[in-house]
């Protein structure tokens, strides 16, 4: 058990993630999990950082299964099951995936704008929950402006500035100069989870993994 008049060790963490990306829901709730076993050993300062799955993809989206069959060749069984998994996961960690709801896959660029603003406004974690929530719990359509002016509003975000960030090319250069900052640092997959800059976590890790981690980090950094 940690001294309790040990002052908690400052951890900065870069959490590289897409809100479309179920891992990354899955990576944040055992992290978040691992903080709060953590909590009075470990202070974090949590940064979500940028990172587009499908880049290209249109405004209309995709099929879900049609995505994934085209982009890995994954048959509908292999899908099946594997949705199953990770909603096993998910529910394990109090994280809810309805699949019935979630059909389509959407571009998240201005998703990831609102995400750097609400950093800004001290309000990035809030609205990184709130589009997880939307598009995996709730089925919405993350790259819908209407939608996302409302996921931010709920996040506690202004309506209306938020539409005024939608409706401009606010944040577009540095959300893309952020993408080619972890691409360039060998970033190729999500969720990417990087401490003190110099610790990579890679993937929907298992609680345990987190905890024992940011401990030893914090000890490592302490002496």
């Amino acid at each position: 058990m940690p001294d309790s008049a040990q002052t908690p060790t400052r951890l900065r963490i870069d959490f590289v993630s897409d809100v479309v990306c179920p891992w990354c829901a899955i990576g944040l709730a055992s992290l978040e999990q691992a903080l709060e076993r953590t909590r009075g050993e470990v202070e974090a300062e949590i940064h979500f950082q940028p990172f587009e799955l499908n880049p290209p993809l249109g405004a209309e989206g995709e099929d879900v299964a049609e995505h994934l069959l085209k982009k890995y060749g994954m048959p509908a069984e292999q899908l099946a099951a594997n949705q199953e998994a990770i909603r096993q996961r998910g529910a394990a960690l109090g994280f809810t995936f309805d699949m019935a709801r979630r059909r389509r896959i959407h571009n998240t660029f201005d998703a990831h704008r609102l995400l750097h603003w609400a950093e800004l406004e001290g309000k990035q974690r809030e609205l990184k929950h709130a589009l997880l929530r939307a598009y995996f719990t709730e089925g919405r359509d993350v790259s819908d402006h209407a939608t996302l002016v409302d996921i931010a509003n709920s996040a506690g975000l202004p309506a209306d500035r938020a539409r005024e960030i939608l409706t401009s090319d606010a944040f577009a250069e540095d959300v893309r100069a952020v993408e080619q900052f972890f691409l360039q640092q060998g970033i190729h997959a999500v969720p990417a989870v990087i401490i003190d800059r110099k610790h990579l976590i890679s993937g929907g890790q298992p609680v345990e993994v987190f905890e024992r981690a940011l401990r030893e980090i914090a000890a490592a950094k302490r002496d």
